[in-house]
C-alpha cells in the first residue's frame, strides 16, 4: 500500500489508490504561524523543507485564522508550488460554507487548484450525515472537483476512531469513497481508543491513503518523559502511512524531522512492543491525548459558526 522509494534524505510513498507519490514526513501548516514563528520564518522553513525533499504540505482554512495558508501561499510562489503536494481542510458541513471556504483557501493559497481538500475535524457522530446531505459539504467538494479546483477529498478527526468508522460507513452508503483519511497515530494510541488497531486496518483494506497526525502530539507526549522525538516519528512512519505530517517551528524541528527518516528502519514486532510497552501505563487513560478526551483541540466546538447551517427543511423540524 505504502510502496516506498527514497532520496538520500528523504523516503516517499504512495497515496493509497490515487498514485501519488508524496514524501514520508509531510510539513504540518499550523506550526508555520503560531506567535513565535514570524512570516520570514515560516517561509524558509517551507522552503528549505522543500529543497530538501519534503513534498506534502499540510493547512487547513482556520489556522491561525488564515495565516497559515497566506504563508505558505507565499513560501509557495516562485516555482515552489510546482514540487508539492498541496493539502488543506475546510471546517464547513453546508454546502455553501464549504464552497466559501475552499474558495478562501485558493485565494489565500495563491492557487487555482489545490491536490487534496479535506473535510476538517470530523469528530461528531452527526459530522458525516451532514457533509453527505444533499445540501451538505461533499456536495460542494465534488462540484469544486469536476470545476477543476481540487484534484482529490479526504477527512480528518482526532476525536474517537469509531466515529471515523461510521464516517466511511455514511460515505459507502452514499457510494463515495474517500481517497485519504487522517487520525492520530502515534505511541500513546496504540494503548487508549486506538485509531492504528481500528481505522488503519480499514483504510489497508480499501486502499485509502493514510496520513499521520499528532505523532508528537504538539509535544504533549514527550511530557510523559517515556519516548525521545525520534522514537515517536520511528512508530508513526512504521505504520502503514502514506505520509506522518509533523508540525515544524524551528530549523531545529525541521532538521529533527530529516533525521528521524535518515535514521528510520522498519521494525520487527518484538521492537515494536518493546517500544509500546514504555507507554502503556502514561498512556492508559489517554493523559498525554488531550485531543480524545478534551475539548482544547476542538477549533469548531469553539467556533460552531465555521460548520455552517442546517439545511432549511432540517431547520424546519424544530417548528414541526
Amino acid at each position: 500500500m505504502s510502496r516506498t522509494t527514497s532520496n538520500s534524505e528523504m523516503q516517499y510513498r504512495v497515496i493509497g489508490s490515487t498514485g501519488e507519490k508524496v514524501s514520508a514526513i509531510g510539513l504540518g501548516g499550523w506550526h508555520i504561524a503560531l506567535k513565535h514563528v514570524d512570516e520570514q520564518l515560516g517561509i524558509r522553513i517551507v522552503r528549505t523543507a522543500i529543497d530538501r525533499g519534503i513534498t506534502f504540505m499540510d493547512n487547513c482554512w482556520d489556522y491561525n485564522g488564515g495565516v497559515s495558508e497566506i504563508r505558505m501561499g507565499k513560501a509557495l510562489r516562485d516555482g515552489y508550488r510546482d514540487k508539492v503536494f498541496l493539502m488543506t481542510k475546510i471546517d464547513g458541513r453546508s454546502k455553501k460554507e464549504a464552497a466559501k471556504q475552499l474558495d478562501e483557501s485558493l485565494k489565500r493559497l495563491q492557487v487555482d487548484c489545490i491536490d487534496l481538500v479535506q473535510h476538517h475535524e470530523v469528530i461528531r457522530y452527526e459530522d458525516p450525515h451532514r457533509i453527505f446531505d444533499p445540501e451538505g459539504a461533499n456536495a460542494a467538494l465534488i462540484e469544486a472537483r469536476e470545476a477543476g479546483k481540487l484534484r482529490y477529498i479526504g477527512f480528518t478527526g482526532h476525536k474517537d476512531p469509531h466515529i471515523h468508522l461510521h464516517t466511511l460507513e455514511v460515505a459507502a452508503a452514499h457510494g463515495f469513497k474517500f481517497d485519504t483519511v487522517q487520525m492520530p497515530l502515534n505511541v500513546m494510541d496504540a494503548h487508549y481508543r486506538s485509531f492504528a488497531k481500528l481505522v488503519v486496518p480499514e483504510l489497508v483494506k480499501q486502499n485509502i491513503g493514510i496520513l499521520g497526525m499528532k505523532s508528537l502530539g504538539n509535544g504533549i507526549l514527550l511530557q510523559s518523559k517515556t519516548v525521545t522525538p525520534i522514537e515517536c516519528l520511528h512508530y508513526a512512519l512504521n505504520l502503514p502511512t502514506s505520509v506522518v505530517i509533523t508540525g515544524i517551528d524551528s530549523m531545529e524541528i525541521l532538521e529533527q524531522a530529516f533525521e528521524a527518516v535518515r535514521t528510520f528502519q522498519p521494525m520487527n514486532d518484538e521492537q515494536v512492543r518493546s517500544l509500546l510497552a514504555k507507554t502503556a501505563e502514561a498512556a492508559s487513560h489517554g493523559e498525554f491525548e488531550p485531543f480524545k478526551t478534551s475539548s482544547i483541540f476542538d477549533g469548531t466546538a469553539q467556533n460552531p459558526d465555521w460548520l455552517g447551517e442546517e439545511p432549511e427543511r432540517i431547520q424546519q423540524l424544530m417548528s414541526a
